[in-house]
């Protein structure tokens, strides 16, 4: 009786464990997938602030292309852990004016910042009573409809739009909160240096961006993560994506999918 037994047992303990090494073996393929394409393909990535209003809103969920302008050190998982130097890029393509861009803060190499290319090496960036000045010649801008947002109190107000369009014809849109009166409608005169960038955001009085060269100021190219390609997910501020009985009411159906430019 005791030998049947142990027979019988034996071959439903085999199995069990063969069970688990095969779950641990998916498991474990799953996760390098999931590295792999994190690291060399896309991104997720979230907004977290209003920087870049009306392009992109708190809420947004967005891919991110990590192929875009090639890898750099900044390009991995956990990078500001990695002790090497960021000196340069694998298989480098250089951000184009106008793109939205992650990068590494390069104040500490390892907050994720979003914004918008808008100076390339070189090139000399002005603001100059609210209107964007690149290379000495005023950014054509266009007055369109007032945006609808919400004031610090939390109450609906509407501020000044404008289609912007940039020297090599990409367009979009920004708004100025406080007209062109805001505090950094007004600066000195920048040149960006070999190798860096100059990022603006489309909100332009509620952005820390190079303007403020304490905090960010340009941006080496080693620090880009990726280029802005897609929303793939897009709920009201304030609402958790995770309260899966809140989105039929305040999920931002008509962003799901839609490029980014």
């Amino acid at each position: 009786m005791n030998h049947e037994g142990k027979s019988l047992a034996k071959p439903a303990e085999t199995g069990a464990w063969a069970s688990i090494r095969e779950t641990l073996k998916v498991g474990i393929q799953a996760l390098l997938i999931a590295l792999v394409v994190r690291t060399l393909l896309f991104q997720p990535f979230n907004i977290p602030s209003g920087s870049l209003v009306p392009t992109l809103l708190i809420g947004d969920y967005l891919f991110v292309s990590k192929y875009s302008y090639g890898y750099s050190k900044f390009s991995l998982p956990l990078s500001e852990y990695i002790p090497i130097e960021a000196n340069g890029r694998v298989w480098a393509a250089q951000p184009k004016r106008g793109d939205i861009a992650v990068f590494k803060l390069p104040k500490d190499n390892s907050t994720d910042y979003i914004k918008r290319v808008i100076g390339l090496p070189g090139d000399k960036i002005q603001m100059i009573d609210g209107v964007l000045n690149i290379n000495g010649q005023p950014v054509k801008r266009e007055r369109i409809a007032d945006y609808e947002t919400t004031d610090a109190y939390g109450q609906p107000t509407k501020v000044p739009q404008y289609l912007e369009t940039l020297p090599n014809g990409v367009v979009h849109n920004v708004i100025e909160r406080d007209g062109d009166n805001g505090f950094w409608d007004r600066t000195e005169l920048y040149t960006v240096p070999a190798g860096h960038f100059f990022m603006m955001g489309d909100n332009r009085d509620n952005s820390t961006d190079s303007r403020d060269l304490a905090n960010v100021g340009y941006v080496p190219f080693a620090n880009f993560v990726g280029r802005a390609e897609m929303i793939f997910f897009s709920i009201d501020e304030g609402t958790p994506a995770w309260q899966v009985w809140n989105w039929p009411a305040h999920v931002r159906w008509t962003r799901l999918f839609s490029t980014i430019h």
